[in-house]
């Protein structure tokens, strides 16, 4: 059973940034893809990126150009690099292993990092 610790969240203006790290148990994460997702107060939980085995990359479309999902399978850790952050991007952040790019998540869920955007 993996476990994933998300972290690097926080308090940041309209048009900041942010990196928020996913810190993943396990010995076999190389070969896993691995999502960031997000939840804002009200909403679903959404696949905001994803990131593949072999660095192969999917962005919803409202973060696409803004945000970087990255992995360094050395430190069996997911970054999401976010720019030009705005108000609609405010949510709890989590990470999961899942099934393909836009697939199912299937880890379990940790207690997420809370992003703010705010001024």
């Amino acid at each position: 059973q993996v476990q994933f610790v998300e972290s690097g969240g926080g308090l940041v203006q309209p048009g900041g940034s942010l990196r928020l790290s996913c810190a993943a148990s396990g010995s076999f994460f190389s070969g896993y893809v691995m999502g960031w997702y997000r939840q804002a107060p009200g909403n679903q939980r959404e696949l905001v990126a994803a990131i593949s085995s072999k660095s192969n990359t999917y962005y919803t479309d409202s973060v696409s150009g803004r945000f970087t999902i990255s992995r360094d399978n050395g430190k069996n850790t997911v970054y999401l690099q976010m720019n030009s952050l705005k108000s609609e991007d405010t949510a709890v952040y989590y990470c999961n292993r899942q099934l393909g790019l836009v697939g199912t998540a299937i880890g379990s869920w940790g207690q997420g990092t809370q992003v703010t955007v705010s001024s």
